[in-house]
């Protein structure tokens, strides 16, 4: 097979297909498919808008993401953004995965790699995208008013159609494609944005416009990697050790080569792969794999010891993260003092579609075909097992099913292996010149890691006066930053991921502390949707209402008192309050009412639920009430779903969620015992999105935090302990 690399020009391909590229690269996937590379990207100067728009002769308006879509809707953002200020027809808009170059794609809210995460796509993509929309429309105004020779100032354009009122002369983006394509990029002092008022498609829901992946995802042409079937590609799947830091001392494939359709069997870096014909000769030949274990470095302990050892820990002072006043001299003085423990346990995430890849090799070049979420951690991981500068490595990014955090990959790190070393290192082991897939089933998933660390928060209060006057919070557990990638956000000791929503709350105490202790593990763990949202600020919410409790103030009431009052924060509270028409937390005719309020990603969220204690004794959640400020809103209903999502996210984890080491070895394996959120448990919830001119912030990960605390509050009043929720609630009660 040819592996040579398409040898055409930029300009040679505008001049032969009419098309204005403000792009600099052109995903071609029939090149792909066959095993050749994309186009390499040739602009190198970010301010260069040529990296994100393609319009061809048939009027097709290509908008080229930086941003995965896994279900979030960031094609959608990233095509609105771009088609308001280029005035297009909704209708003519597509959605491509940008190619790997971190130079032109690199996301400035993640620091500059290329990656989608922190819900920071639009937040990352608002003024950028609508530049290079308005740089596109300019130059097809410029090339329009060179055509027909008239000013500039006199060339309308409107939903895809480009006019000349005088002369009464209209023209679609297309036949001014090549002219455009042949002009200079103008200075971004000519490129003028909308003024919000003139917004057509940026704050308007789907009424206006509709997701541009609904359609392939509704009549079944989407593609993600399960649907990829290349001539002679094989299936490859493989063992693992059950227990994390294992490795492989031997093993007998002897059965498993009797399968019909497994093709081979070979030892690679994180144990033993078997290729075959189909994923289900794949999974049968694994089954008669006999492989002994070397568990000499492997993690040994239950999870109840490493809770053990964290209280242990967290008896002594840790690494401060945040102090300021006198904790001593307020501990002293208090009238009371009150203690508290809350826990949390490892938390996989679960997303609908396992990780999978494609990747072929011909031992000169690698393209990858996936939903790479963060190319910039994922190239790398090729390059060195393949022994391949990056050019070679290419990476084209298709639809996932889900993350949650999960597509992060950290292989590679002391914390183990992960997708992209299990791809470069089965298609190395088979040799040049093969296609295949690595395929993890939902058993590989649940017990395979990267899971939400577990974390111990240990609170110490002082009450004087009916006032909470010092708040201590102490967190252990595990850091996923430390030694990876990420270790130079680690700040002298720090993980600031441990901390997020522990070292700042949204109250103001005289005297306050909270300090860290990272314990390590041989357990590979990542970020999990709202990342310490999903401990810190469940533990801080629950923990300041047994103080308002102790001191017998309104839940709502209490925590505005606490708060500034010019505060985003008090915006959302008693935007959520006015909706739920809060008299009260309860109990009231068997139901009761919690609270929960957080920042994350710089967006802010309160929430109020309305729970009950059903005949099976497990919480009935019946509505949840959503106050959110993320800034200018650029899709509501978007918004409106995600925050929908992640509030029943966060409440099936709350309820069942809980991954349980036996000397090591996870004991849940799929969804019947490690259970999510039924349809017939999702309550009635109800958003309120409060207007908002700041930037834009994220809301993918924004529904997760507040929703079990909010839960745990309304238990509380019922008689039940909030803590049970942390456990998480149905596995603490069966205990």
């Amino acid at each position: 097979m040819n592996m040579d690399p398409p040898q055409i020009s930029r300009r040679t391909l505008i001049k032969q297909t009419a098309v204005l590229i403000v792009g600099s690269s052109l995903p071609i996937r029939a090149a792909f498919a066959k095993g050749k590379p994309l186009n390499s990207a040739q602009a190198t100067d970010i301010r260069d808008p040529q990296a994100f728009v393609r319009i061809d002769a048939n009027n097709v308006v290509t908008v080229i993401s930086k941003h995965i879509e896994f279900g979030q809707g960031a094609y959608t953002g990233m095509a609105t953004l771009i088609a308001e200020e280029l005035d297009a027809d909704w209708s003519q808009i597509v959605v491509e995965a940008a190619p790997v170059n971190m130079a032109l794609y690199g996301n400035k809210v993640l620091g500059g790699i290329q990656g989608t995460g922190g819900s920071s796509a639009i937040a990352d993509a608002y003024t950028a995208m609508r530049m290079i929309g308005a740089t596109a429309r300019l130059m097809l105004v410029q090339a329009a008013a060179k055509s027909w020779k008239v000013a500039e100032s006199e060339i309308t354009v409107e939903k895809g159609i480009i006019a000349h009122p005088a002369s009464q002369r209209t023209a679609n983006f297309g036949k001014f494609a090549p002219v455009a394509a042949h002009l200079p990029i103008p200075s971004p002092a000519l490129v003028k944005l909308k003024p919000t008022a003139n917004f057509k498609l940026i704050g308007k829901g789907l009424g206006t416009l509709h997701r541009v992946d609904s359609r392939s995802k509704t009549d079944g042409t989407a593609q993600f990697t399960q649907d990829i079937h290349e001539p002679n590609m094989l299936t490859v799947v493989i063992k693992k050790s059950p227990r994390f830091g294992g490795t492989v001392k031997s093993f007998d494939a002897t059965e498993a080569r009797k399968i019909k359709g497994v093709v081979d069997v070979k030892q690679i870096k994180s144990g033993v792969a078997v290729y075959a014909l189909n994923t289900w000769a794949a999974i049968r030949g694994r089954e008669k794999l006999v492989v002994v274990w070397d568990d000499s470095h492997a993690e040994k302990r239950s999870s109840h010891e490493l809770f053990a050892e964290f209280r242990s820990i967290a008896q002594k002072a840790g690494i401060s993260a945040a102090k300021h006043g006198d904790l001593d001299k307020a501990f002293k003085e208090a009238d009371k003092v009150i203690t508290s423990e809350y826990s949390f346990p490892f938390l996989a995430h679960a997303p609908m579609e396992p990780l999978d890849g494609y990747v072929f090799w011909d031992g000169k070049q690698a393209n990858a075909r996936y939903g790479c979420q963060i190319p910039t951690l994922d190239q790398p991981q090729f390059c060195k097992i393949l022994g391949l500068p990056p050019e070679q490595v290419h990476i084209e990014t298709i639809l996932a099913g889900g993350s949650f955090g999960r597509r992060i990959d950290l292989g590679g790190s002391p914390l183990g292996d992960d997708l992209a070393v299990d791809m470069a290192s089965a298609v190395k082991a088979l040799g040049p010149g093969h296609g295949v897939k690595v395929v993890w089933t939902r058993e590989d998933d649940i017990q395979g890691g990267w899971y939400r660390p577990m974390i111990l928060h240990t609170f110490k209060a002082a009450i004087q006066g009916g006032k909470i006057t010092a708040w201590s919070n102490t967190v252990t557990g595990q850091s996923f930053v430390a030694g990876t990638a990420f270790n130079g956000m680690m700040n002298h000791g720090v993980d600031p991921l441990m901390v997020e929503g522990s070292q700042e709350t949204p109250y103001n105490f005289p005297h306050f502390s909270c300090d860290t202790h990272i314990v390590p593990t041989k357990v590979s763990v990542t970020s999990l949707r709202s990342v310490a949202g999903t401990h810190a600020v469940h533990a801080v919410e629950s923990f300041l209402d047994e103080l308002l409790d102790e001191t017998k103030q309104d839940p709502i009431k209490g925590r505005l008192v606490l708060m500034e009052k010019s505060s985003r924060y008090v915006g959302v509270l008693q935007a959520v309050a006015k909706a739920a028409n809060w008299n009260g937390a309860g109990p009231v005719n068997g139901r009761a009412r919690g609270v929960g309020v957080a920042k994350a990603f710089n967006t802010y969220v309160a929430q109020i639920a309305e729970v009950s204690i059903g005949a099976d004794g497990i919480p009935k959640v019946h509505k949840v009430w959503c106050a959110v400020d993320c800034g200018v809103v650029v899709n509501p209903d978007i918004v409106r779903a995600q925050i929908q999502g992640g509030i029943a996210f966060g409440l099936g984890m709350a309820l069942y969620g809980q991954i349980t080491l036996d000397k090591g070895i996870p004991q849940q394996s799929n969804f019947h015992n490690y259970r999510q959120l039924r349809i017939n448990e999702m309550p009635e919830i109800e958003v309120i999105i409060v207007p908002s001119t700041e930037a834009p912030t994220g809301v993918g990960e924004l529904g997760v935090p507040t929703i079990a605390p909010a839960v745990g509050n309304a238990l509380a009043r019922l008689g039940r302990s909030r803590k049970t929720l942390s456990l998480p609630f149905v596995q603490a009660t069966q205990a």
